[in-house]
């Protein structure tokens, strides 16, 4: 773990952390890589979701790490039943699957994020901080999977109807409000998958700052979430 990792994660909130998983190695050895940043605490493990069930509600984890092929019943299928016996936790889905029908289920039954195990620790340790705070969470090389599953599963063509701009002048053609040259550019990396944190570092400015275009964006565009923004980029992009 780099300097640079440990300060970030020493900084944030502790975050408490169930860790299911039915492979004992991997899952030990995952335990001892979050050990180490000072900003996590495993207070539990599981080896299927029956387990994970029965811990929960007494750890009460901010932030439960699940797998998706686990014994019995799928990671998928039990993020509900977790939510419900551990309505403040976060489900953080830790997986090998690239199936894009397992992503789409995943988030649709509640979980906060979709990362893939091969991962990098240090992102994994940032994603588990951004899950906990709220913030979806999907490694970006499934992204594209995640817009073509909305799409599929009859998304929109074209994202919902905004609210009129305030200057029906400054219009776009399509209705909406035109987004400045600097909300392109934070929405192509919407697209991406990326984060606040490495949006402010490819454009070289303030995270604070990002947050308010993304903002500015869905307000525009009469978007709710950074899928639909995603979805939406993606689609402008094969119309173009």
């Amino acid at each position: 773990m780099t300097n640079q990792a440990a300060s970030a994660t020493a900084s944030s909130p502790l975050v408490t952390l169930l860790v299911v998983d039915d492979h004992t190695l991997f899952r030990r050895g995952l335990i001892a890589l979050l050990g180490q940043y000072e900003g996590l605490s495993v207070v539990g493990e599981a080896g299927d979701a029956a387990q994970a069930l029965r811990l929960a509600p007494q750890l009460q984890p901010q932030v439960i790490l699940l797998d998706n092929h686990l014994p019995g019943v799928m990671g998928v299928d039990a993020i509900q039943g977790l939510r419900e016996v551990s309505p403040t936790s976060r489900v953080l889905m830790l997986t090998v699957s690239e199936d894009a029908q397992d992503l789409a289920t995943a988030l649709r039954n509640g979980a906060q994020g979709y990362l893939l195990k091969t991962i990098d620790g240090e992102l994994l340790a940032q994603a588990i901080h951004r899950a906990a705070r709220g913030e979806p969470v999907v490694s970006p090389e499934l992204m594209g999977k995640l817009v073509a599953a909305f799409q599929s599963q009859g998304a929109p063509e074209a994202p919902p109807a905004p609210m009129p701009p305030a200057d029906p002048a400054a219009a776009a053609p399509n209705g909406f409000t035109p987004l400045s040259p600097r909300e392109e550019d934070v929405l192509r990396e919407i697209a991406r998958g990326a984060s606040n944190k490495e949006i402010a570092r490819t454009l070289d400015i303030a995270e604070t700052t990002v947050k308010i275009h993304v903002q500015h964006i869905l307000r525009k565009l009469g978007l709710s979430s950074r899928v639909q923004a995603a979805v939406y980029a993606s689609d402008r992009q094969r119309g173009e």
